[in-house]
């Protein structure tokens, strides 16, 4: 049975670009709780900002995003060869796995720390590795909320553009089809994991909190026009792989679905 599985190429195809999906967008949600500075990770002066009355802002990020163009290539491809309900199968699929991770997260910090671990990298500056635990892996329940609304809403936003364009250009316009689909579904996340996360659930103020939506934005909206030759190039490695009949016969199987 698994061999006739693993076989088909349309199958293997599928579990390949839904298992960097799923990994992607997990590995996102855990590193996604640290914020970082653009300008001091490239060595560049501060850009004191003034947005909303609020002075001294700067380019600031989520770690996250920095592996989120994955996902949105892995999305346009699956829904590419395997339509909406490819797109949203895997998008319910992921936020099960990811509530089911953050519940082990939950228990693993509620369980009784050994003490000669709680203080083994004091020399590190880590003087309490329990803390530093339940810090970096707790933070997370405060996100989940947020990341997962903001998820699904935009996974099924890009879905549904991503076909309303493909019924138009048909064939062509691979370009327009993933990026028109990637920014506005990213316009949804954006909005919604910044406002929901970093200001009603850790308190950031109005103004910083979209100083952060605004550059984050402005990331995916590069990272979205830049990765379009690699889209093109997958696109070709998939024809060449699935073989071009079998390409078309899926293709117009995702459309009509």
């Amino acid at each position: 049975m698994i061999h006739n599985i693993i076989k088909d190429k349309g199958t293997r195809l599928f579990l390949i670009l839904g298992g960097f999906f799923v990994a992607n967008t997990l590995m996102a949600e855990v590193i996604g709780v640290k914020l970082f500075s653009l300008e001091k990770t490239l060595h560049l002066a501060p850009a004191n900002m003034t947005m909303l009355g609020e002075g001294g802002l700067g380019f600031t990020l989520t770690v996250g995003v920095l592996i989120w163009p994955v996902v949105f290539i892995m999305t346009d491809l699956i829904n590419e060869y395997y339509g909406v309900k490819g797109v949203r199968f895997l998008s319910i699929l992921t936020s099960i796995i990811i509530m089911f991770a953050f519940l082990v997260f939950y228990g693993a910090i509620h369980l009784a720390p050994d003490d000669y671990w709680m203080g083994s990298q004091k020399e590190n500056g880590v003087p309490d590795m329990q803390a530093a635990f339940s810090q970096v892996l707790g933070q997370g329940m405060n996100i989940i909320f947020a990341s997962l609304t903001a998820f699904l809403l935009g996974q099924l936003a890009d879905a549904t553009v991503f076909k309303k364009i493909k019924k138009i250009t048909g064939e062509k316009g691979i370009w327009m089809r993933a990026t028109v689909s990637t920014l506005f579904s990213q316009l949804i996340d954006t909005i919604c994991v910044s406002y929901i996360y970093l200001y009603f659930s850790l308190g950031f103020s109005f103004p910083r909190v979209t100083a952060i939506a605004l550059t984050g934005y402005i990331y995916k909206f590069a990272v979205a026009i830049l990765c379009t030759p690699i889209i093109y190039l997958i696109h070709h490695l998939i024809e060449e792989y699935l073989g071009k009949s079998k390409a078309s016969e899926m293709k117009k199987a995702a459309l009509q679905d």
